[in-house]
């Protein structure tokens, strides 16, 4: 084994904690549910990026390529000034949801270049302009534009131009689980010489100010002189920690506690406030740069910095001045040793390059040998983007909904709103996050493709992730799985099952092992969700399921999370599909299970029966009088049911017919002639019920492993498909599968309601609809975690097919291929949205000449949240690795 996989089963066995500490910390607390205490509800007006600096958050702490303890109670990351700005920069800006012309949006460049599973290597750039950043400006370009115009970037503000910004790195490493050496390197890009102020931060999570019994904790200077300055940091339940300071920096020190003066013009307990070092710097320009800590302290009065050297919040000052094209390194080290006599010797640099030489031990063990160097770059920001992912996410509902004793309540609507009906919910964890900006906050469906690349790399982290929210103090007691912090009621595709098995298969294929007790315990929560699922969103009892939301935003015709303008009901394709394939899942687990314990083949029964009473359903055989496969268009539609009692197709090309393919399983007859009354059960089935299996896929067996596959598809509609899934005028993209057929660009969906128009356009990019709030678009974008689906599928189908099943890819090229080739095909498309093309270009950065042709920028990999349909060009959230983060996977098959 590699030394970090080493580390990984110590960690694991408990006898090194290595996970201790990691890239814990948000980067954006502000504008969250958690920390809302508005009187109405609008999370993202109540503390915003300029108040968030003099605000103590309840919830979590946010900051610059910071780190935490696992419980976030000791924070350190990095803050910068450039004499220029009108603030510190202690977290990254970024507009609101109504600011932006497609809703919320980070406005900053910082990339995750390096992490490994136990975060004893990491490392990450943040690009700092020399100028004054343009708050303002962003600001009022974005709210001024509409929603068919693009976003008004940083890069376009022209704030980068003469390369004049500072690149800072920063970099981790652990010489044990509790010594962490820190290493930033500061690069002058520009022309000229230019003075940065560089303050690593060290800070504790305010926990004192929301409960009277809470001991404070405090950080004082244990050592300083010309060589380095230590930091005692002290916690009731953590412990001590000191914070090692190369050189004789200026050591800054106030509290975490809010600025009530500023914010509301209150009173303060103290002069010492969380912006307190902001405040000495910008307000004090001159001091800052001139003159001592001792002398200001002398001609302030009421300094905003503890004179006395002690607090729950301390910078070291570092006033730096870097020549042109020069480079600046200061050192720091986090140790639970207080007593190092050469914290920064030769032994730092060694430690440094040892966890750097094995996380490339580690990584190249892990990836194919046929990548390319671009391509394992690629694979490895993508690792580093899912690790540095992760965060502390704390939210007691109960205490959020009643409020904290003895303070301000909060506002009685609350009780009946957001989140009111979960307050079991009690989150504590380390969590991986669709993206520590955007998307702050777990969501269920999202987690499910974040455990697929994160297995790759540490399989116990994945298993977790998946077995927290099946937990009792996740899962509601009615079955129903929170789906993310801005509506729990919300309804999630039903991923989990998939992701549980694919995890376990992962496992095996990687690391050899078999968890069988990992898949035991969530079936038997993922039972109970099921059958939630089955009691309230199937609204008449036929196997043709609601589901509402289902988490692709706005691909319909309404908003689906909402009631129908129309009246009446929806049936929906996809939430049908999802249900098809959530049972093929479970019946796959459950056969699993029984292998070794036989009383699961009654489950399996179940849920074999289940399923082909929604694919009989789905394909309007019965009693069902539902028809969401249309014969003419030989594809699958949601359909409207009015009050009157009239269904309507609503006729929309889009993802939801695709769905179809997800539901697909592979059962070998071997493991079916081992489970005699689960085969005397189905076989029974069968035999009564020919009428419900007349347009399924349930063949007999065949082809190598002598499979039978499960499907809601017959051959011929599976053809029928996969004509418009690979046609490059409708849904084939050189760059994947888009979300909507293209076929809607000149032949837009329309439904008129009391003289009012709803309306589907083929939109390849940013969405011109406000439907949740327009930060996101299924109309014709392509997105990772459903393209990837689609290729797993066709993986199964091919299988049992074989060669000779082929289909034309593209669809009217002439060109024939079996069902792996095109799985491949697929592959190599969204592949090819990162790679550099024969021009050396790489799609994801779109027009951006700035990423396209620079050597300080043409390597680093955003990894956005969806996809142009057209071009490629990344757009919404810009670091949602996370289901993005299934490029990792993709490169490797």
């Amino acid at each position: 084994m590699t030394a970090e996989e080493n580390r990984l089963a110590e960690d694991q066995a408990h006898t090194a904690y290595w996970k201790r500490w990691g890239p814990y910390l948000s980067e954006r607390q502000w504008g969250t549910v958690r920390e809302d205490y508005s009187s109405t509800g609008e999370a993202w007006d109540y503390i915003s990026h300029d108040r968030a600096r003099s605000y103590a958050y309840r919830w979590g702490e946010d900051g610059i390529a910071g780190i935490s303890d696992n419980h976030q109670r000791l924070c350190f990351a990095i803050a910068l000034w450039n004499g220029e700005d009108p603030i510190l920069k202690e977290r990254l800006f970024g507009l609101t949801g109504s600011e932006g012309n497609h809703g919320e949006d980070v406005k900053e460049y910082y990339f995750y270049l390096d992490n490994t599973p136990t975060h004893s290597y990491m490392k990450y750039l943040y690009k700092y302009p020399q100028s004054a950043f343009p708050y303002s400006q962003l600001v009022e370009e974005n709210r001024h534009r509409d929603r068919h115009q693009p976003e008004f970037e940083l890069v376009d503000t022209g704030i980068f131009s003469e390369h004049r910004y500072f690149d800072v790195f920063v970099e981790y490493g652990k010489n044990s689980p509790e010594d962490i050496l820190i290493n930033l390197t500061i690069v002058n890009r520009g022309p000229d010489f230019k003075p940065l102020h560089l303050l690593p931060t060290l800070w504790f999570r305010n926990t004192w100010s929301w409960a009277d019994k809470v001991e404070k904790p405090s950080l004082k200077v244990r050592h300083s002189d010309v060589n380095f300055s230590v930091i005692e940091a002290s916690h009731s339940t953590l412990g001590q920690r000191w914070l090692y300071c190369e050189g004789n920096a200026e050591l800054l020190f106030t509290e975490n506690e809010t600025n009530h003066r500023r914010l509301w013009q209150g009173a303060n307990t103290s002069d010492f406030v969380k912006d307190g070092i902001h405040e000495y710097l910008i307000q004090n320009k001159t001091l800052a740069s001139e003159d001592s800590v001792h002398e200001y302290l002398i001609q302030n009065k009421t300094p905003t910095i503890n004179p006395d050297r002690i607090g729950t919040k301390v910078a070291a000052h570092y006033a730096l001045g870097i020549p042109p094209g020069a480079t600046q390194v200061i050192r720091l080290r986090l140790s639970d040793s207080p007593d190092l006599t050469d914290p920064f010797g030769a032994e730092f640099e060694r430690i440094l390059q040892t966890r750097l030489a094995e996380a490339d031990e580690f990584y190249d063990r892990l990836a194919s040998p046929n990548l390319s160097p671009d391509q394992r770059n690629i694979q490895r920001q993508a690792f580093a983007g899912m690790l540095w992912s992760k965060q502390y996410y704390y939210y007691v509902v109960e205490r959020w909904l009643d409020g904290d004793e003895g303070r301000i309540p909060p506002p009685e609507w609350r009780q009946q709103g957001r989140n009111s009906r979960w307050r079991h919910l009690h989150c504590d964890d380390i969590l991986s996050m669709p993206d520590k900006w955007e998307y702050p906050w777990f969501a269920a469906w999202d987690l499910a493709f974040h455990a697929i690349p994160l297995t790759m790399v540490d399989p116990a982290f994945a298993k977790r992730q998946l077995q927290r929210l099946t937990r009792e103090w996740y899962m509601h007691p009615n079955g129903q799985l929170p789906a993310y912090e801005w509506s729990f009621d919300d309804v999630n595709p039903p991923v989990h099952a998939w992701a549980t098995i694919r995890v376990y298969q992962l496992e095996q294929k990687i690391y050899g092992r078999s968890d069988l007790e990992f898949v035991e315990r969530i079936f038997q929560k993922l039972s109970l969700n099921f059958t939630w699922w089955v009691n309230r969103e199937d609204r008449v009892g036929n196997n043709v399921f609601q589901g509402g939301f289902l988490g692709l935003d706005n691909i319909g015709v309404f908003d689906r999370s909402k009631p129908l303008p129309t009246g009446g009901y929806m049936q929906q394709s996809d939430g049908t599909s999802w249900m098809a394939m959530y049972c093929l899942n479970l019946l796959t687990i459950a056969l699993e299970l029984s292998q070794r314990n036989p009383v699961y083949e009654d489950i399996a029964s179940k849920f074999f029966e289940h399923f082909i009473y929604i694919a009989a359903a789905m394909n309007g055989v019965g009693k069902s009088s539902t028809k969401l496969w249309d014969d003419t268009d030989r594809f699958y539609y949601d359909v409207l049911n009015l009050p009157d009692g009239r269904q309507i197709q609503l006729k929309v090309r889009s993802m939801v017919g695709l769905t179809s393919l997800f539901a697909a399983a592979l059962i070998p007859q071997e493991t079916i002639d081992r489970l005699p009354d689960f085969k005397r059960r189905a076989t029974w089935f069968l035999e009564n019920r020919p009428h419900l299996i007349e347009d399924i896929g349930y063949l007999t067996s065949r082809g190598e492993g002598n499979l039978r596959v499960l499907s809601l598809l017959s051959p011929d509609r599976l053809r029928s498909i996969l004509k418009r899934l690979l046609d490059e005028t409708e849904f084939l993209s050189p760059y994947g599968v888009r979300a909507v057929s293209r076929y809607h660009a000149a032949n837009p969906f329309s439904f008129w309601v009391e003289g009012e128009e709803y309306r589907v356009d083929y939109e390849p990019a940013e969405s011109t609809t406000a439907l949740f709030g327009g930060n996101s678009n299924w109309r014709g974008p392509i997105w990772f975690p459903v393209n990837y689906l689609i290729i797993e599928s066709l993986l199964k189908f091919h299988a049992f097919w074989g060669d000779n099943f082929t289909v034309e890819c593209p669809t009217g090229s002439g060109q024939m291929m079996n069902l792996q080739q095109v799985a491949r095909e697929l592959s190599r498309r969204l592949i090819a949205i990162f790679t550099r093309d024969a021009a050396g270009r790489r799609p994801v950065y779109g027009g951006t000449e700035l990423f396209q042709t620079d050597p300080h920028w043409r390597d680093l990999i955003p990894f956005y949240e969806y996809f142009h349909g057209d071009n490629g060009a990344g757009i919404g959230a810009s670091h949602q690795t996370g289901w993005t983060g299934l490029i990792a996977r993709l490169i490797q098959q």
